[in-house]
């Protein structure tokens, strides 16, 4: 773990924890599968861009197993991560949202037992007191207090995400992390785009009823929660442990929880208070046990 990474971790943990922020004020006035359909096209073709400028077109090539990998890690990241958690928070608060998603690193140990992989005891430890926090936090949906597919689809979400990691570390994925971003950005994007006309999401759509807010949230998603922070995440896959990478699942909710609380007064319980309190200590375990790896 080189300073960059280091870096680059600190910028998963933070942006993304904002982010969920971000998507619940997009979704108050927008659609949901077609706002995140349009946050990462346009994030991909802006990415792409930028590598084109940066490295030449010869970056954007790709074999065919390549892109059969970006296809399929960026329906896995895109689509069914990122598009499942915009869905549920129109049902469920930002920071519940963010602290169900702590599930990623626990199925990412799974993912690493099942394949022949032995994560220490202490990896293991902290994936089962993760499951307790998890167990809390998902009071709510059992009890009525918010609406249970919510719950659901984010815990889906979760487990879509921890799939696209793991096989993203395992595919024939492009050599630079950014060309891989754009590619899957760009596929999980269109994938969106066509799921919300599906849904019939365009039916009724008056561009001129989206507030402000949400249009500003739309690009603060584009900017940082796409360009800055999913790169980020891309390049530590294939730079950082993966078990160590999936830890900012623990740390973002962290952040989400605490500006839902003070922009949209989002109700601190006590399953957010004490699942959050759990999952924390969680990521402290993994963290300490993978950096002597």
């Amino acid at each position: 773990m080189t300073g960059a990474a280091w870096a680059a971790l600190g910028i998963v943990y933070v942006v993304w924890g904002s982010t969920y922020l971000g998507i619940r004020v997009a979704v108050e006035t927008m659609p949901p599968f077609l706002s995140a359909g349009a946050r990462f096209v346009t994030a991909g073709l802006l990415l792409t861009g930028l590598v084109a400028w940066r490295q030449g077109p010869a970056a954007l090539r790709l074999t065919g197993a390549q892109l059969r990998s970006t296809v399929v890690v960026g329906l896995l990241l895109i689509l069914g991560g990122n598009g499942l958690v915009v869905l549920a928070e129109t049902a469920v608060p930002s920071g519940l949202a963010a602290l169900l998603i702590a599930a990623v690193p626990m199925w990412v140990v799974l993912l690493r037992t099942a394949t022949g992989d032995r994560p220490p005891l202490r990896t293991l430890g902290g994936v089962l007191l993760g499951l307790v926090g998890l167990m809390v936090l998902t009071s709510p949906g059992l009890s009525g207090d918010v609406q249970l597919w919510g719950v659901l689809l984010v815990l889906a979400a979760s487990a879509l995400w921890s799939v696209g990691s793991f096989a993203s570390s395992k595919l024939p994925m492009p050599a630079d992390p950014f060309t891989a971003s754009a590619y899957e950005m760009l596929v999980g994007g269109v994938a969106g785009l066509l799921v919300g006309l599906g849904r019939g999401e365009h039916h009724g759509l008056d561009l001129a009823a989206v507030s402000t807010r949400s249009w500003v949230a739309l690009g603060y998603l584009i900017v940082f929660g796409s360009l800055v922070a999913f790169t980020a995440y891309a390049w530590l896959l294939q730079r950082a442990p993966l078990s160590l990478t999936a830890t900012y699942a623990y740390v973002n909710p962290v952040v989400a929880v605490v500006l839902g609380a003070l922009i949209l007064d989002e109700a601190l319980t006590w399953p957010i208070l004490t699942g959050g309190a759990v999952v924390v200590a969680a990521v402290g375990v993994i963290v300490s046990t993978e950096r002597r790896r």
